[in-house]
């Protein structure tokens, strides 16, 4: 599994990449936009400079060296080389349901999916290939290429060797790993996605402040990051698309999305990568609630 492709140049997609080839694998990551590509690579060499004052004890790596091993592209048919292929793009069915069609037909037969989805399941997604024994859900955490745990979802047909695969191909760049069964939002994202909803309608409600819901489950739960923070650094499209697909999948009323987490996304105030969510940001460090 020495060449990994990645899909999506996104957040979550430049994080993947970044992590993979940090660690000797060669990476073709694609996208459908340039721009896309171009801002992924800035980032991901900024990531490995800056990496050993960020992360204490990190090694020093040199960043050309790192993204020399990645190839960016808008060519799909580059991933008919990849030993193994993640997909990172929105959390929005429409354009997932196509797009594993395409993959399908790129890839050779045998070569595992990782789904990195925070609510999707598997099982709907491997059901539009036909290699759904090779399908496994891999939800990784922002920032991909930090967060030392990778939550493993086994869909229906899953086989017990695409989840010894990903277990080696995951301890071979340093991440731990849980294996949870398929249901929509796993075990995180049920539980987070209730909990960042609830803080929004606090907020909504005029309970409290964004700073200070976030202060108290900090110090009072030791939280390393409060709930709206955390939805920030997610980004609130995603947070908005991942409760609707809980909603839709459960048919449940405690998944409804919070009218202002709607308003905020429909402003284009999607936290972090916008500079604005329910905190602000100069370069990306919150400066104020």
């Amino acid at each position: 599994m020495d060449r990994i492709g990645v899909v999506g140049a996104g957040t979550m997609g430049r994080g993947v990449a970044q992590l993979f080839a940090e660690h000797g694998h060669e990476v073709v990551l694609v996208d459908v936009a340039e721009h896309t590509l171009s801002s992924a690579r800035d980032e991901i060499a900024r990531n490995v400079r800056f990496a050993p004052l960020v992360r204490p004890g990190t090694p020093a790596r040199d960043p050309e060296e790192v993204t020399g091993r990645i190839e960016f592209t808008v060519d799909p048919e580059r991933l008919r080389r990849v030993d193994f292929l993640v997909e990172n793009v929105t959390e929005d069915w429409e354009i997932k349901r196509p797009l594993y069609g395409e993959l399908d037909a790129v890839c050779r037969p045998g070569v595992p999916f990782g789904v990195n989805t925070s609510a999707i399941p598997i099982t709907r997604v491997a059901a539009l290939t036909g290699r759904a024994g090779h399908v496994i859900g891999m939800h990784f955490m922002n920032p991909a290429h930090l967060k030392p745990t990778v939550e493993l979802i086994r869909g229906h047909h899953t086989s017990d060797g695409t989840i010894a695969r990903t277990r080696a191909l995951l301890d071979g760049v340093g991440k731990g790993h849980v294996l949870v069964e398929d249901s929509s939002g796993f075990v995180t994202n049920r539980v987070a996605m209730l909990t960042i909803n609830e803080a929004v309608f606090l907020l909504h409600e005029g309970v409290s402040t964004a700073a200070d819901v976030d202060r108290l489950f900090k110090e009072c739960f030791g939280h390393a990051m409060g709930p709206l923070e955390t939805a920030d650094l997610i980004g609130l499209d995603t947070v908005l698309l991942s409760l609707k697909v809980l909603s839709d999948h459960f048919g449940d009323p405690k998944y409804r999305p919070c009218p202002l987490l709607t308003r905020l996304v429909d402003a284009g105030l999607h936290g972090r990568k916008t500079g604005q969510g329910f905190h602000s940001y100069e370069s990306g460090e919150r400066r104020n609630g």
